[in-house]
């Protein structure tokens, strides 16, 4: 299909282009013309003109590659999926660029928040069920839910980097249905768990099969978006986690009034009717989910495709300008022994992991006892179902404006940092509070403490960012979100059932990881900070001619660059 707007068009409409890749030529010059000028000239025009974040717009804690560079640099390779569409000189308005971003949200960003939806809906449709006497039924207490979900988070601990591993090489348009399909099924057959090793089986299986869904998705969205733009995206994606608390809230509210229906409890129809849901959403999935901005035409999606030729080569282009490393491998490539060896020995990743390993614990015991909380203070079965939405309502609230914070301000560990800042007083109310406090004065705390800042979106945005390299990206988003389940491993084990109702040892546990908490992440800002420093200072002190010759000739890859800037 022919370009409708030319690079000509748009000069000629006096809009300011989004530049070719070297930001003050319209062609990079060669090595030769770059040997004949002094040092001063070509640190004006040079093939790695600076920039602050690689295109020029941003602030320069946005991370990535601090330099453009020559294509024989950044050119993708040969298997990349866009490859055809790759064009150093080509230029676009920014109205085209904010259209297509505006498409791409509509097509894909929202399709990715439904399966996160199906995804919560069936990993969240436990509390729910606690709240129609499952535990009872089952002749189980809290040790044995505790236990359970612990069984659960191992297992989709264990099974992410596998499945992020399964996703890099079938792609993660084949991957993450076949994943939705296989857990609703076994969602829907918790309808007819019977004891304590029956539900022990399912939430093993639940885990196992779950395991790996979000970094994979996180890892489709990189395929689509710039690094500027994913935060948003994922705030969205949570934004997803906890509408579907809110409606499952409403649903629950509804289909545990079947109770009785056909002799089964309210809670065996919720777990049935929820795990059918996600299997449609998940089989839709299968042919609405194209494998790159590229490859979109299909029988479902159309012979012509979502995007027109000019669509395809703004989405290749300004990807790459993004991030020059997401086109060193194709959508479909698998990891060799060595890249996996070389991207889990990255420590320059570990303060992000430690942060994974520990920031929602001082949350997580109440957001999951919430259900059991209120029916301890005395609300029924379905006042307790509709008093948990302010809390869900006030979680977006604050994921989206602290993203929208982070990025605006350009600080992601600090806006971080406010997370446990919340917590710390709430918890320390929960912990002194007497035992005859009122119930609705209990409701608002708890109410409180489950709606705080909610900053994952900012740090799976850091993650993805600060990892330099596709392989480094599918291994560390894969790495975080384990230390992230293994901190809800932890969390599920806090809140003890000999410690109930107030649960005071558990509280005053928290209170002393929330100020760990807040030490790591003014940790990691500083250890980034350091980062960028020694290197700026060791990429300033060389000439033009050195600054070429080591990007000619170094084994540096990704975030080891000595151009490459960490986001904090």
């Amino acid at each position: 299909m022919a370009a409708s707007i030319t690079n000509a068009d748009i000069k000629a409409s006096g809009e300011i282009a989004v530049g070719p890749l070297f930001s003050r030529k319209e062609v990079a010059p060669s090595v030769s013309s770059i040997d004949k000028t002094s040092d001063d000239d070509a640190h004006a025009d040079t093939p790695y003109q600076e920039s602050k974040n690689g295109h020029g717009n941003s602030p320069k804690n946005t991370g990535t590659f601090e330099t453009f560079g020559d294509p024989s640099f950044y050119t993708p390779i040969e298997q990349y999926e866009g490859k055809h569409r790759y064009d150093p000189s080509f230029e676009w308005a920014p109205r085209e660029e904010k259209k297509l971003v505006r498409k791409l949200d509509a097509r894909i960003c929202s399709w990715v928040c439904l399966m996160f939806f199906a995804l919560q809906l069936d990993r969240g449709n436990i509390t729910q069920a606690l709240s129609d006497n499952m535990l009872n039924d089952l002749k189980m207490d809290t040790n044995d839910y505790n236990t359970g979900q612990t069984i659960f988070y191992i297992c989709f601990l264990f099974a992410e980097l596998p499945s992020q591993l399964i996703s890099k090489k079938l792609g993660p348009d084949r991957w993450i249905p076949i994943q939705m399909v296989s857990w609703s099924l076994v969602a829907s057959l918790q309808a007819f768990i019977s004891g304590r090793p029956s539900f022990f089986a399912c939430r093993a299986l639940l885990g196992i099969l779950e395991g790996g869904f979000i970094p994979d998705n996180i890892l489709y969205l990189s395929y689509f978006y710039t690094s500027i733009e994913l935060p948003i995206r994922l705030s969205f994606f949570w934004v997803a986690y906890q509408s579907t608390s809110i409606i499952s809230a409403f649903l629950a509210f509804g289909i545990l009034h079947l109770r009785g229906r056909n002799g089964l409890a309210g809670w065996r129809w919720l777990f049935a009717l929820e795990g059918l849901l996600t299997g449609c959403i998940g089989f839709i999935s299968f042919v609405y989910l194209p494998p790159s901005p590229t490859q979109t035409k299909s029988w479902f999606r159309g012979k012509d495709g979502w995007f027109n030729e000019r669509e395809e080569l703004i989405m290749v282009n300004r990807i790459i300008r993004d991030d020059p490393s997401k086109g060193d491998m194709h959508n479909r490539q698998a990891l060799s022994p060595r890249q996996l060896w070389y991207s889990l020995t990255d420590y320059d990743m570990w303060p992000i992991y430690l942060l994974g390993l520990s920031w929602l614990i001082p949350n997580y015991p109440m957001t999951q006892y919430l259900t059991l909380q209120l029916k301890a203070a005395g609300f029924g079965t379905f006042e307790t179902n509709l008093l948990t939405i302010p809390a869900y309502v006030l979680f977006i609230v604050q994921l989206l404006w602290w993203t929208w914070v982070s990025e605006k301000t350009d600080q992601r560990f600090l806006t971080g940092l406010v997370s446990q800042i919340w917590a710390l007083p709430l918890l320390i109310a929960l912990e002194t509070i007497s035992p005859g406090i009122g119930a609705w004065t209990k409701w608002a705390l708890s109410t409180l403490l489950v709606g705080g800042p909610y900053v994952h979106a900012i740090i799976v945005a850091i993650t993805s960012r600060n990892a330099g390299s596709v392989r480094t990206r599918t291994v560390a988003s894969a790495l975080y979100n384990m230390t992230v389940q293994a901190s809800s491993v932890i969390g599920s084990n806090i809140y003890r059932d000999k410690d109930k109702p107030l649960y005071r040892t558990g509280n005053k546990v928290l209170i002393g990881i929330c100020c760990y908490n807040m030490a790591l992440f003014l940790g990691a800002k500083f250890f980034y900070m350091a980062k960028n420093s020694t290197r700026r200072k060791k990429w300033d002190a060389m000439s033009s001619s050195e600054k070429q010759t080591y990007l000619e000739t170094t084994n540096d890859r990704g975030n080891k660059r000595l151009d490459f800037r960490f986001a904090h």
